[in-house]
């Protein structure tokens, strides 16, 4: 594993369109690999893979682990997409790649999206909060 550099906004490769992956090999593990330490060590709750550079649709998260006594719970979506949006919650966040900055944001109270997990298996997954 290595850490890797988050990008910062303005950079332009955050604007790049983000390929789809066609294969999960060992370069894409290697990725998510990569980004789990980066972004346990930011420290953040996830990232996406254009935030290290790599212009793909791959997201790691881990909303766990910065509670007090949690283990860490990680989750990888290779290809993620929204199927289904319900509600709208406010809150403040922040965002590895704008550091120092929090704002206010309006985001959905639920969604339902899928992906594919490291072994190129269909995930689905109902999230809230």
């Amino acid at each position: 594993m290595a850490k890797r550099e988050i990008l910062h906004f303005p950079d332009p490769r955050l604007r790049n369109v983000a390929r789809t992956v066609e294969e999960v090999d060992d370069e894409i593990r290697q990725l998510v690999d990569d980004m789990f330490e980066t972004m346990y060590d930011a420290p953040g709750i996830g990232l996406a893979a254009p935030q290290v550079g790599e212009s793909v649709r791959l997201i790691v998260l881990d909303t766990e682990w910065t509670e007090e006594g949690a283990e860490p719970s990680p989750l990888v979506l290779v290809n993620p997409e929204i199927l289904e949006r319900d509600g709208t919650i406010i809150w403040t966040e922040g965002c590895l790649s704008v550091p120092d900055y929090n704002a206010v944001v309006e985001r959905d109270a639920s969604i339902t999206l899928r992906g594919m997990d490291l072994d190129g298996k269909p995930i689905e997954e109902r999230a809230e909060g």
